[in-house]
This record gives C-alpha cells, structure tokens and sequence, in this order.
C-alpha cells in the first residue's frame, strides 16, 4: 500500500463502568493503516460504549490508549486525529443542510473537501439548501456521513454506518470508506450488519 503517512491505534486492556457496573473489559486491540475493525456483540454488551470511550467522551476504568502517526509534523492528540459518527444523526433539523456542515467544518476544520464537494460524494448535493427537517431518515444519515470527508482525520468511529440507508447509499459509502483505508486511514465500526469489505478484523463483545 503506498500511502504517505502510517497510523496505528493501540488499545490495551481497556475497561468501561457506569457506576459500579463494569460494561465491558479486557478489551484489546492494534489498528493499523488500512485496516477496518468492526465491533459486534448482543445489545447492551457496549459496542457504543467503546467507541465513546475512544473517542474521549467516558472515562476509561482500566487499561490505556496509544496513537502513533507517521509522515506529519502535527503533533495533534488522538482526539483531533478522530472524527466520531454516532448512532444518531447529530444533525440541527431546523437549520438547512449547507448550515449544519458548516458547522462541523467550524469544530472540525477544513483539510479535504468542501460541504458540497463532500455532499456531491453522498449524491446530495440537490438537498444543499434545504432545511435537515425535510430529508428523509437515509438522507439525514448521508448528510451526517458527509463530515467524514470535509476534515482530514485518520481514525474513522462509526456507530452503526448502515442504519437507514438503501442499497445504493451502502455502496457509496462502502466506496468512500474504501477510498479512506487507501489512503492510509483506519476505521472501527460498531455494527450488528458487516459492511462486506475486505480484511476486515472482528473484536466481538460479550456481556460480563
């Protein structure tokens, strides 16, 4: 693979509790450049859960988390390196859908492309301006997996990517997570539908 940066994430032994409950421990894991991890498990055994841990919103009850990046002078933390898609949408339905990606370039910052050129990859670029409120639930979920492409962040967290979308909308963004891993990005998904694609590692949960 001839990519100009090498990434890797390193989780070790990680634990996760809410309260005095431990919701999953033992956790490890090395994700590479290139490479894709999907997290399954039942409901409830903390596929989401891991992947707010990663990203820096729960507090970890054990074990540790490393990032290295190769091929860049930014010496940014592991949280600015990652872009989370959460199982819902996080998209303002008042606002219109230039609006809400605009405000994701404004927390994220502007290093691949622009909110059309990235709404122009989902096959969106004809809801531009249209108020979020008036997209169908696959259409608000295109909108939201169009951040992914207005940031150059390496560690892709998907909680659930599939969810709403049609056949088509499933290969684009197949194509687009494709084009990613190429480039030298990772991505953990947190899934109860494989995503088909390639070499892909699995972490299975289990309740404790």
């Amino acid at each position: 693979m001839d990519i100009a940066r090498r990434c890797n994430l390193l989780i070790e032994d990680l634990s996760v509790a809410r309260g005095e409950r431990v919701v999953f421990g033992g956790v490890s894991l090395r994700l590479d450049s290139g490479e894709i991890a999907e997290v399954t498990g039942p409901n409830g055994v903390g596929k989401s859960t891991l992947l707010r841990a990663i990203a820096g919103f729960l507090p970890l009850r054990s074990g540790r988390m490393s990032w290295a990046e190769s091929g860049t002078t930014d010496s940014a933390t592991l949280a600015e390196r990652l872009h989370y898609v959460g199982h819902l949408d996080a998209l303002k339905s008042a606002l219109t859908v230039r609006e809400n990606l605009e405000i994701g370039l404004g927390i994220l910052g502007r290093d691949r492309l622009t909110p059309l050129e990235a709404l122009a990859r989902m096959e969106l670029a004809h809801v531009f301006d249209l108020p979020v409120g008036y997209l169908s639930a696959g259409q608000r979920r295109r909108v939201a997996l169009a951040r992914l492409l207005i940031a150059d962040r390496p560690l892709w967290l998907l909680d659930e990517p599939l969810t709403a979308l049609d056949q088509h909308a499933r290969t684009l963004l197949k194509a687009i997570v494709a084009d990613h891993l190429k480039s030298g990005g990772l991505m953990l998904a947190a899934t109860h539908e494989p995503l088909g694609l390639p070499e892909t590692i699995q972490v299975r949960l289990r309740a404790i």
